[in-house]
């Protein structure tokens, strides 16, 4: 199922400027703060020395780009992360996207390499891999589209059949080609499954309420449905409490 959005409420859902979570995510873990700071650091030095070539009439342009490079470890997650939102606020069209969970299967992903060196004096080559939970959402329509996700506790909860919800954005005004997807909430389990979070997520929730109240036909408290006969050619099976825990623990 799919309903257009209009675009206040669009905006409403993705706004200009970064959220808090979005924030948080692009505040990013002790190594991404100190690349921050540095770069403030090099930038200060920068400034105070392109300084001394402008004598006194540049001593306000001075001081401005020594505040705003002297705290970029500050404002860089919000500048970042506006930019993401600002790449999915140039799609003129948009839409509230209602499907199921088709499947879902974990995989082990390289995030990055790392270089040491071990007792022997030797040059090794370290693989730093991320378990993620690969989740396929679709309609009947035949729309299928898959989110990869860093697995957490509570997506053992999720299974195929679940009502899954999102925003979808498109150039088209008809909606009939899908460029880009946001994150996917569970409605059954109040769950958001996400890596960005792109989403006024009270928002959207409100507007989930709003359009069930109104299309309570489609929406209301309907069973489980069948899972979908659109699968993948060797379609996975959820893995079993047993096996999920061993990811976590």
């Amino acid at each position: 199922m799919m309903i257009p959005l209009t675009r206040k409420k669009f905006e409403d859902l993705i706004p200009l400027i970064a959220t808090g979570a979005q924030y948080v995510y692009y505040w990013g873990k002790l190594p991404d703060f100190l690349r921050r700071l540095l770069f403030s650091v090099v930038g200060v030095v920068l400034v105070l020395w392109l300084g001394s070539f402008l004598g006194e009439g540049g001593s306000l342009l001075r001081f401005v780009l020594g505040i705003t490079t002297g705290f970029y470890w500050l404002w860089g997650p919000v500048l970042w992360a506006s930019l993401r939102n600002a790449e999915c606020r140039k799609f003129q069209y948009s839409g509230f996207w209602q499907g199921r969970v088709l499947d879902m299967y974990i995989t082990e992903e390289l995030i990055g390499k790392e270089e040491t060196v071990n007792k022997r004096g030797e040059l090794v080559i370290v693989e730093n891999r991320e378990r993620r939970l690969n989740l396929q959402v679709g309609d009947e329509s035949g729309f299928t589209d898959t989110i990869q996700v860093p697995l957490k506790r509570n997506h053992q909860a999720i299974a195929p059949g679940d009502i899954a919800q999102m925003v979808v954005m498109s150039y088209r005004g008809d909606l009939g080609k899908i460029a880009k997807t946001t994150d996917i909430y569970i409605l059954s389990h109040d769950l958001w499954v996400s890596d960005y979070p792109y989403l006024q997520r009270d928002v959207f929730v409100d507007v989930s309420r709003q359009l069930k109240s109104r299309t309570r036909d489609k929406f209301g408290d309907e069973p489980r449905a069948k899972r979908p006969s659109r699968q993948r050619q060797q379609p996975r099976r959820k893995p079993s409490n047993a096996e999920m825990e061993d990811y976590w623990t």
